[in-house]
This record gives structure tokens, sequence and C-alpha cells, in this order.
């Protein structure tokens, strides 16, 4: 292939993907009920791929994750619901009750559009009962290497449970956060989705992590402050409990609590590079009925021939776990590469569009046995002919390739994209 040529076919894939000056995306947080151990609900994980294969989130924030073996079965069911572009975080046990327990059967995690971020750190903040976990990512956009935009991903599980003593450890949960938070940028752009178990905005917690004095200040997106806990004035942002029936797992008292919650630093409703998108925070399933309140999620309280979500995904709700997903969509001031699983009518893909050391290729048909795939920079330059073989499953060692934007070009003048990020 000529140089001239590529660099039109190469115009043209720019010319797509530079086709919006902005790019959104979407979060959700969800507890996920004791997952894999509480398996009173028989084959629960086909109602988490319907909920996720519905809203098909780019982040998925999940907290109640018992051990590695669930963290990699749901990894599965994103990959299936979602895209097979997803990863996950590096499953970590929770660490801060080692001194008092060692229980660690509940866990943070995160799982990503690994197209769309790469994670370039994990922290783990200790408290006296669970971690928070923090990942700090890099979104994959068109100019990543002169205008990097990042941000910072929190999970967490605060103390359960009312009282002044559980009040009290919630808060000091929180206060450990903010130590930690007091180490960023001012300016960092900053998600925290959790079940906090707060009653009321009045709680110290929840004031702490509004605090206006502290370096990252929350706010809540939704702009529903105020004494949530049996109270159907707001119902529209419970997400407790979705049961009625006892004997499913988790909590059956009904509709009647906000615990789960994402929040964003403060610069993110205005001035930040990854914005709030207005009125896009929702509680997944929740219709906003105050005929809900008390009721089962999958009741005929908690819908209308109007409401948007139907008993299907309510009902799927109601098997899969005690609470409901929060979600929010978010924007930013710049464009994703928006890499696909990139294929050739399926006769030759990539294994993975963001690459580090090595490059594997599937290869399904002879018509791409033994011939030359070469790499191009986003420039036009070729740098590297890879020949194939035979084999079905062919890996290529890429490790001193520059982090970058690449294009792999095939014999009949189709590309593929791919990312190196080391």
């Amino acid at each position: 292939m000529s140089r001239k040529c590529f660099i039109f076919i190469l115009a043209a894939c720019f010319t797509i993907t530079h086709g919006t000056a902005q790019d959104t995306f979407k979060v959700m947080f969800y507890n996920l009920l004791n997952y894999p151990l509480e398996d009173t609900v028989p084959n629960r994980e086909d109602d988490l791929a319907f909920i996720l294969s519905d809203y098909q989130p780019d982040l998925f924030l999940v907290c109640e994750l018992n051990n590695s073996t669930g963290a990699n079965t749901i990894l599965n069911i994103t990959r299936t619901a979602i895209n097979s572009n997803f990863e996950m975080a590096t499953y970590i046990s929770n660490t801060s009750d080692d001194n008092v327990g060692d229980q660690n059967d509940l866990q943070n995690l995160l799982y990503y559009d690994s197209s769309k971020f790469s994670i370039e750190e994990q922290i783990i903040v200790p408290t006296q009962l669970r971690d928070f976990n923090v990942y700090r990512l890099q979104l994959n956009t068109v100019d990543q290497s002169s205008n990097p935009v990042e941000i910072y991903v929190i999970v967490c599980h605060l103390k359960a449970s009312s009282g002044p003593s559980n009040e009290q450890r919630r808060f000091e949960m929180v206060l450990e956060l903010e130590s930690y938070l007091d180490t960023l940028p001012a300016n960092a752009n900053v998600v925290l989705g959790g079940d906090l178990n707060i009653y009321r905005a009045t709680e110290a917690a929840f004031q702490e992590l509004l605090d206006e004095i502290n370096d990252i200040t929350f706010v809540d997106p939704a702009n529903r402050i105020g004494d949530w806990n049996n109270n159907p004035n707001f119902v529209d942002v419970f997400t407790q409990s979705t049961r009625t029936q006892s004997g499913l797992g988790g909590t059956s008292g009904g509709f009647d609590d906000r615990f789960d919650f994402i929040l964003t630093s403060e610069n993110m409703l205005s001035t930040a590079n990854v914005r709030y998108v207005a009125n896009s925070y929702q509680v997944y399933g929740n219709n906003g009925l105050s005929s809900c309140y008390n009721s089962a999620i999958n009741s005929s309280n908690c819908a209308t021939t109007d409401s948007e979500f139907s008993f299907e995904i309510r009902d799927a709700l109601h098997n899969f776990s005690d609470h409901l997903p929060v979600t929010v969509t978010l924007e930013m001031d710049a464009t994703f590469l928006n890499l696909e699983n990139n294929s050739v009518s399926k006769k030759l893909l990539l294994e993975k569009t963001l690459n580090t050391k090595e490059l594997t290729v599937l290869v399904d048909s002879p018509e791409y046995f033994n011939q030359d795939l070469v790499i191009y920079t986003s420039s036009g330059k070729s740098i590297r002919t890879l020949t194939t073989n035979t084999d079905r499953l062919q890996t290529f060692d890429v490790s001193d390739l520059e982090n970058g934007l690449y294009f792999l070009a095939l014999p009949n003048f189709k590309t593929i994209k791919f990312i190196i990020a080391n």
C-alpha cells in the first residue's frame, strides 16, 4: 500500500472520529447484594445481564462483591451484556478490617470500557471498617497526548444501620477519605459512587462530604437534599428496599430509603473539563411514584402505563438486589477515539484495541493467512510489517512502540485502529 493512499484512508477515518466536539459517557453504581455468596434467588446473573444490556454503562461501579470468582463472573457479564471491551480494575480484598475481624466479604470494584478509559493508578484509602477504592482514569480521547483528560472514581460502602454510634463510624470513615482528597489538585474531577447508608442530609458524614472548606467539595447532582428516611416526598431518589418479601436475602422493608448515591466534585457542575449533564441523575428502575412508597419495586404501585421503567426491568432489579442502581451521564470537552473491537467481516479482528506489550490478532479466514499487515502511525508513516501465519490466534511483539494511536492496514486496504498505552 502506498503512503499516499493510506493517508487518504486515514483522513477519512479522522473525519468520522472528529465528527463531534463533545462526547458523553454513562456511569452506574450498584450494590450487588453479597455477590456471589447470596444465592437464594437462582440465576440472578441473568437479571444483571438484562439490566446492564438495557442501560449500557461505560463505567460500572459496584459494592458488596464477595470474592474474585464473583468479580470475574461480573466481568464476563459486562462483556456479554455491554461490549467485549470491558475490563475490571485489579481485584483487591478489603484491607481495612484486618485487625478487627478480617472477614473481607464486602469489596468494591470498577468495571470500565477499555476503549474509552485507561486506569492510570489504583489507590486504597483504608478506614476502620471498609476500604475506599480510588481509581485515577485517563479518557482515551483523540488529543490525549496533548490535552489529557483525567477523572478520579471513588467506590465506597459506609457503615450500615441507624443510631449515634453507627453515624459516628460513618463520619470517621469519611474523615479518612477527606485526608486523602486533600492530596489531590483542587480542580480534580472526582466522582464518588457508593452505598452511604445515610438516613438524612444532616448526618455528619454527609455534611463532611459537602463541606465547602474541603479541597474537594462534593455536591448532590440530583439536588435532593433532605430528611430521606421514610419520607415519601423523596421517593424519586429512594434506592432501598426493592422487596417486601422476606427470604430473598438483604432487606425486605419495601421502598423507603435513599442509601445509594453518585456525588460529583462541585466543579463538575460547571467549570470542569468533565461535567455532569443536567437532569441526568436517575435511580434506575424508580418511576418516581409516591404510590411506590413501602412497596416492592416490581409491584403495580411502582408504575403506570406511561412509566419509563417496565415491569420486566423492575422485576429483574427486584430479583437481583435489594438496592436499585444510581446513574448519571457526564460530558467532556473532547472526543473519544471511538475505538471498537474492529473486524473485517469477522475474518480478522484484534483481541483488544487497547494494548501494551503485545498485539493479538484473530484470523478466521485463509484469506489472511501468510499476509503482510502494516502498522502506520496517525501521521501515515509506515513503521512495522507483521506477517501472519496459519494460526487462528497470533501474537506480535509491539513493546517498542510509543504510546499513541496506530492503524493496522490489511492487504485489501481496510484499516483497524488500536492504541498503545503502557
